[in-house]
């Protein structure tokens, strides 16, 4: 792999040559060769990828949030449409709906 990055760089640096300057040129080109020994000075460099961590900030409490509002919605709703048994259905019925939606606002983006 290193061997074909230096030919294509010398090859690149030749071609900005004046043309009679190439042929003078190409007898002191030579081609890198590597052993073991220069291998084993070569430092690797970690791929940096462009994945930034966040601190997620106060998630159980906008969690709290989100599914006590709903569950209140649901009891208010429920207790003009039924009465109290329809205001406890309606508290089921939004806590979950809020649940459903705090899952989505979590996994956005992912």
């Amino acid at each position: 792999m290193a061997s074909k990055f230096i030919t294509v760089s010398l090859l690149s640096l030749a071609s900005l040559l004046p043309a009679g300057a190439v042929e003078a040129q190409s007898a002191l080109i030579q081609p890198a060769v590597l052993n073991s020994a220069t291998v084993r000075d070569v430092q690797v460099t970690p791929v940096v990828t462009n994945r930034r961590y966040y601190r997620r900030r106060h998630a159980r409490r906008k969690t709290i949030k989100r599914v006590g509002i709903g569950a209140a919605g649901g009891a208010a709703i429920g207790a003009l449409a039924g009465g109290g048994p329809g205001a406890a259905i309606g508290a089921v019925a939004g806590g979950g709906a809020g649940a459903l939606y705090d899952h989505h606002e979590k996994t956005k983006g992912r």
